[in-house]
């Protein structure tokens, strides 16, 4: 493995999507990855801590290597999300309750996902979160849209979906009983266009993207571009803060920035005044009792 990943994270998937943007970034080609995340807690919270502080820290290093470290940041070519959803009362129902609609949609059932979100509530629940954080959670209008379903979406050109966990150990074919499957079309690819493919897999990234941000815009057409990158980075990061907001409204789009800020050397921790998840609580960093830990892994 290479030398630079040496952090404490040996998933191999991880390694090998920022081994692969360094290669290209020593030939100065433009190459970057947007990743959406579920949420979780304790310990896993606290590895994929360490994971993105791997893979940033390892882009910076590939910056300073050919000189580009002022001109670029770990950012602009890696950046981590994840779905959340607010509803405004509409008037026609009595405050502190759900409305049939809101009952019935995944998104806003908290009970169902959080159910299903938090597995392991012994091991992962953080000692400081409050007991009644679906209370918060109703009350606040605020709810995460569970990611169970796994996908990667490779240069517009092919994709990975299905159930099975997008890392070494899923992958590798030996031990989940998760299923996965890759497909791209052979007359769109960057190859054989000698430009963007405009295929399938590409319609049906531009229809998710719309789906998740609330709008289509022209830049997502070259989700590469420094424009496209800053772009879905700012809509991210402003409907965080509508999410986070104490005052309740409809959220357009249900893309959020991940709650942790990057600096130019790819050091990542908890932005400003966010430092615990809102409602559920926990630390946005994760945590590690190395006692607790070892009595119940």
């Amino acid at each position: 493995m290479d030398e630079d990943l040496k952090c404490g994270s040996d998933d191999e998937d991880s390694c090998e999507l920022v081994l692969f943007m360094k290669k290209r970034g020593k030939v100065k080609t433009s190459k970057n990855s947007h990743v959406t995340l579920s949420d979780r807690r304790g310990i896993v919270i606290f590895l994929e801590h360490k994971t993105m502080q791997m893979m940033y820290e390892t882009i910076y290093k590939a910056l300073v290597e050919v000189g580009l470290e002022e001109a670029f940041t770990p950012q602009d070519y890696l950046n981590f999300f994840c779905l959340g959803n607010r509803e405004a009362v509409d008037g026609s129902e009595t405050p502190g309750t759900t409305s049939p609609t809101a009952a019935n949609t995944p998104q806003c059932n908290a009970r169902g996902a959080f159910q299903i979100m938090f597995f392991d509530v012994v091991k992962f629940w953080p000692f400081d979160a409050p007991l009644n954080w679906t209370a918060h959670s109703r009350k606040n209008r605020r709810f995460m849209i569970y990611v169970h379903s796994k996908g990667m979406i490779v240069d517009d050109e092919y994709v990975i979906l299905g159930s099975a966990n997008i890392n070494q150990r899923s992958m590798e074919g030996t031990r989940d009983t998760e299923i996965a499957m890759g497909a791209y079309q052979p007359h769109y690819t960057w190859a054989r266009k000698l430009s963007n493919p405009r295929g399938q897999i590409y319609g049906y990234r531009m229809s998710l993207w719309a789906e998740h941000t609330g709008t289509i815009e022209d830049c997502f057409v070259e989700p590469e571009s420094l424009e496209c990158v800053k772009r879905v980075r700012s809509m991210g990061e402003m409907n965080w803060k509508q999410f986070a907001s104490d005052d309740i409204s409809e959220m357009r789009g249900h893309l959020l920035k991940y709650p942790v800020e990057v600096d130019r050397k790819g050091k990542v921790k908890p932005i400003p005044k966010c430092e615990t998840f809102p409602d559920a609580g926990g630390n946005i960093v994760g945590s590690f009792l190395a006692i607790q830990e070892n009595l119940t892994i």
